[in-house]
């Protein structure tokens, strides 16, 4: 897409998400519960999207590849192996504001 304001229903009738590795993809589709293939850009300077989609992938949640081993990735990819993604918990880091500004 080249700009669209919200991918959530796209995300709910999709049986399989590609995207790059920005935080934001990768956790709205993750939290829609549905299997993610990263695609890495290698050309960035200080890749943080390697770093989450390298983390995402041992912790067992992601498949990742370059641009060059997307068609190999899908292939050989096996989605039953991947973890479902827990659920955010945003209660608990508003438990630790409230105790470091003194409310609680």
């Amino acid at each position: 897409f080249r700009f669209k304001d919200s991918l959530a229903e796209d995300l709910r009738r999709a049986d399989l998400v590609i995207s790059h590795a920005g935080a934001g993809s990768c956790l709205e589709t993750l939290e829609e519960g549905k299997p993610l293939i990263v695609v890495i850009n290698e050309k960035l300077m200080n890749n943080h999207q390697l770093e989450l989609a390298k983390q995402l992938h041992r912790d067992g949640h992601v498949l990742y590849c370059n641009c060059s081993t997307l068609v190999e990735t899908l292939q050989s990819m096996d989605l039953s192996a991947l973890k479902p993604f827990p659920p955010g918990q945003p209660e608990k880091f508003a438990l630790f504001l409230d105790k470091a500004v003194g409310f609680e």
